[in-house]
C-alpha cells in the first residue's frame, strides 16, 4: 500500500493543514508542500491569478535589499525572522557573495522550514537556524545561537519579510517592529515587505484585496492586507530610504527589469529604512 503524505512527511509535520510557508513555496514553484497546501493556493489564485508572480516578486526584492545591505550599506549582520522554506538565492548566499565572511541567522517557527532550513542554511559557523517566533521578541534577541552570530554592539539588518502581514492587529506587530529595533544601534536597518491594501485609490486592486484577505484567513487563519499608512507606521523614528514603500518591483530594479504590473502589482509593498544617530 503506498504511503499517505503524512507518513512520508517529516516527524512533526502536519500536512492535513495549510501552511504559509508551503504555500508560498507551491506560489514558487517549489516541490516542499502537501495537498492542503496546493487546495489553499488555488482558492487564493481563484482571486488572485497572478500570486505566484507576486510571490516572485518577494524574492526578487529580497534579493536587491540584501545586494544593497551587504554592499553599499556595509553591513556584516542580517537577523531574517520569517525566513521560510529555502529556496534558491537565500539570504546568506547573498549576502557572502557581496561580503565573504557576513553573519546570518534565520529564524522562523514552522516545523518543515526547521527541518529543510537545518539541512540546507546552516552551512558554516557563519550561518544558522533558529526556532522562535516573532510574538515572542524578546526571546528572539535572548537566543544563546543568534547572540552567538549576532553583535548587537554593531549595526543589524533585520529582514521581516512577507511576516508582519500574518500577525492580527491585536498581536501588534508595529510594538513587535519596535521592540526588535529599539535593540538594535544606530546604523541597522529594517526591511519590510507586506500585503497591502489601496484603499478607494485602486478600487479593483482594493476589492481584490479584501477577497484575497477572506480566503487566506479562511484557510489559513491569518493574513492582513494594511493600508499604506499602516504599513509606514513600522518605520517610524527611522530614515526611509528612496523610493520609500512602493510596490516591490519599483524598490531600486536592477537595470533591465520590466515588472509586468497584474492585479496583485500594488497589493505587495516593501521599503527599507535606517536607524538615525542619537
Amino acid at each position: 500500500m503506498a504511503e499517505s503524505e503524512q507518513e512520508r512527511a517529516p516527524r512533526g509535520i502536519d500536512t492535513t493543514r495549510p501552511s504559509v510557508s508551503r504555500v508560498y513555496d507551491f506560489m514558487l514553484g517549489g516541490k516542499d508542500n502537501y495537498e492542503a497546501d496546493r487546495m489553499a493556493a488555488r482558492r487564493a489564485l481563484e482571486v488572485a491569478p497572478d500570486a505566484p508572480q507576486a510571490a516572485r516578486a518577494n524574492r526578487e526584492f529580497l534579493g536587491r535589499v540584501v545586494r544593497f545591505l551587504a554592499g553599499e550599506a556595509g553591513i556584516r549582520q542580517f537577523l531574517d525572522i520569517g525566513s521560510g522554506l529555502p529556496t534558491q538565492g537565500n539570504v546568506h548566499e547573498i549576502a557572502q557573495s557581496v561580503a565573504p565572511g557576513t553573519h546570518v541567522v534565520y529564524v522562523d517557527h514552522d516545523p518543515i522550514v526547521l527541518v529543510h532550513g537545518r539541512a540546507l542554511l546552516a552551512v558554516d559557523d557563519t550561518t544558522t537556524v533558529v526556532e522562535a517566533d516573532l510574538l515572542h521578541p524578546e526571546a528572539i534577541l535572548h537566543n544563546p545561537e543568534v547572540r552567538r552570530l549576532i553583535d548587537f554592539d554593531r549595526p543589524v539588518a533585520l529582514l521581516l519579510l512577507g511576516i508582519l502581514h500574518h500577525l492580527a492587529d491585536h498581536e501588534d506587530p508595529g510594538g513587535i517592529t519596535r521592540r526588535l529595533m529599539d535593540r538594535l544601534v544606530p546604523g541597522s536597518y529594517l526591511a519590510v515587505s507586506h500585503f497591502h491594501n489601496p484603499g478607494p485609490e485602486l478600487p479593483e486592486v482594493s476589492r481584490q484585496a479584501y477577497s484575497a484577505e477572506k480566503i487566506f484567513n479562511e484557510t489559513m487563519g491569518t493574513g492582513r492586507w494594511r493600508t499604506r499608512a499602516e504599513i509606514l507606521a513600522y518605520f517610524d523614528g527611522l530614515d526611509l530610504l528612496e523610493p520609500g514603500l512602493v510596490p516591490l518591483p519599483e524598490w531600486r530594479p536592477d537595470e533591465g527589469d520590466h515588472a509586468m504590473p497584474g492585479i496583485t502589482y500594488h497589493t505587495f509593498v516593501g521599503g527599507v529604512a535606517r536607524k538615525p544617530e542619537l
